[in-house]
């Protein structure tokens, strides 16, 4: 079998430094598969920012924003032959089409010019957690997470079309794992929050977003629960790991067998469970054989 090897690198934030923790052990446990993957991120930086700190790259001979401020963006598009460059919007950004441009087609065209044979894909983000504070009934939005998901993949949809990328279905993936979940996610009450005692949590199975932990709060010294309701949480990152590879390799998910090759700093669910390989068969990859569509996103 001929190996096939990417050079993959992400302008994006957290929601594409998350594929540092499995997308390196899922492709290594295929055979014929091999991954060179690099992050120019910033966390929660959006398309706009993004275009700013290669602006002010751009103007200052000495200024760099990359890589532990170390490289500016144009040396990392030179420095290798990537085969993929993903962009992305900034989740808090994501449901909102109009901070998409000028700046996505400005970035498009400043990766072409210094890294002219990569393809640029689009990541599909994802919606919050149910209990994120914005999302909720009352909350700053006013919008839930089925209308989060809808005008986000509305816009990607659309930024797609125009700049003629394919899409990676990284939030479709995830709704279909919430639509299907068959004991899904319930927001807790304040009630039950505070009726917890460290280091007790509630369950948080039923989504592959969020996670929660116990921290002292620096006023008080007493133990109290904090929730991420954004990021993806160890199941998620290996469901976005699985994504990746079958949209990138073209492979099956079924060949994967990632659980021995994770690593010690991030060990994978000790029996996957099912739902995130089914996640790739319901985007109309075909888990049992070839893979059929790999940019398929919509509401459904």
């Amino acid at each position: 079998m001929e190996t096939k090897h990417l050079n993959v690198l992400t302008i994006g934030n957290s929601f594409t430094e998350s594929l540092k923790a499995f997308f390196p052990g899922v492709t290594a446990s295929v055979p014929g598969c091999e991954l060179h993957l690099e992050g120019a991120n910033h966390g929660g930086c959006e398309l706009e920012r993004h275009w700013k700190y290669i602006s002010c790259e751009e103007s200052d001979g000495v200024f760099s924003m990359y890589q532990d401020r170390r490289w500016k963006l144009r040396e990392i598009l030179a420095r290798e032959k990537w085969d993929i460059v993903s962009i992305q919007q900034a989740s808090h950004y994501s449901w909102r089409p109009e901070t998409y441009q000028p700046y996505a087609s400005n970035i498009v065209e400043y990766v072409r010019k210094f890294a002219p044979g990569a393809e640029i894909v689009i990541q599909q983000t994802w919606a919050y957690r149910a209990d994120d504070p914005r999302i909720m009934p009352g909350g700053a939005w006013e919008i839930d997470q089925t209308e989060m998901y809808r005008r986000l993949t509305d816009a990607y949809l659309s930024l797609s079309k125009e700049l003629g990328l394919r899409i990676i279905p990284t939030g479709k993936a995830v709704q279909i794992t919430r639509q299907r979940e068959p004991n899904p996610f319930v927001p807790y009450s304040q009630e039950q929050f505070e009726s917890m005692r460290w280091p007790d949590l509630p369950s948080q199975a039923g989504d592959v977003v969020g996670a929660m932990r116990w921290v002292k709060d620096a006023v008080t010294g007493r133990m109290k629960i904090v929730r991420d309701t954004i990021h993806l949480n160890l199941r998620g990152q290996f469901l976005q790991a699985c994504v990746w590879f079958a949209f990138l390799f073209g492979r099956r998910t079924s060949e994967i067998t990632a659980a021995q090759h994770a690593g010690p700093a991030n060990p994978p669910p000790r029996r996957p469970s099912p739902l995130l390989f089914k996640a790739s068969e319901w985007l109309n990859y075909d888990v049992g054989g070839e893979v059929k569509c790999v940019q398929k996103v919509s509401h459904e």
